[in-house]
């Protein structure tokens, strides 16, 4: 049950990422909660057709789309009273990413797939959904720049697998996991730790 509600906090933290992301391109009222929707379920939805899981997680329980729909509207309520506190939504998002980050992981480790693709699984679920919002408001995906967010991910799945190799069992190995994806998103959040990048030298005249 608890988890259960963590996994309807994540969603309504993504959706109202989504939100505010649709609000600062001034798309209209159902382009707003449209996207923070597809933001809130598009990584565990494109996870459930990677892994062919029927039925798709919010078809089988549509609380996951009331809450959505829910946050995005609260969200865009809110937002005409005062301005949204960027740093909370930045760790709350944080949290979000670790919890889908976990779920994805232990989903695609239910099934008996090998470590590499639960990592992937894992990394889709977290990060996938960002990126449909960023695609559709026409935003460089944020897993793409520098800031440490797939990868911290990637990492957190890792960290989830390694501990139960060496005997932790699955939940302990669970929190382990998401307090790894936590703690990375952060020191890149207030400590500007960025992923190096990659350049072309530039053309000889």
């Amino acid at each position: 049950m608890i988890l259960y509600v963590l996994e309807l906090l994540g969603v309504a933290v993504f959706a109202v990422s989504g939100a505010l992301a649709a609000g600062r391109k001034s798309l209209d009222l159902l382009g707003v909660v449209v996207v923070a929707v597809v933001t809130a379920i598009g990584g565990g939805t494109l996870r459930d057709v990677l892994l062919d899981r029927h039925p798709i997680f919010w078809i089988e329980d549509p609380m996951y789309m009331v809450v959505a729909t829910g946050a995005g509207i609260i969200t865009m309520i809110y937002a005409r009273l005062g301005p949204v506190p960027r740093t909370a939504l930045l760790v709350a998002d944080a949290l979000g990413l670790a919890l889908f980050t976990i779920t994805g992981a232990q989903i695609a480790e239910a099934a008996h797939h090998p470590a590499l693709i639960v990592v992937v699984m894992a990394r889709i679920t977290g990060v996938a959904g960002g990126v449909i919002r960023d695609v559709l408001t026409a935003e460089v995906p944020l897993v793409l720049r520098r800031d440490i967010y797939a990868t911290a991910a990637i990492l957190g799945a890792a960290a989830y697998l390694s501990v139960q190799h060496e005997g932790i069992d699955r939940t302990s190995a669970g929190f382990i996991g998401m307090a790894t994806v936590v703690v990375l998103r952060l020191i890149g959040i207030f400590y500007t730790v960025r992923v190096p990048v990659f350049r072309l030298p530039e053309d000889s005249p």
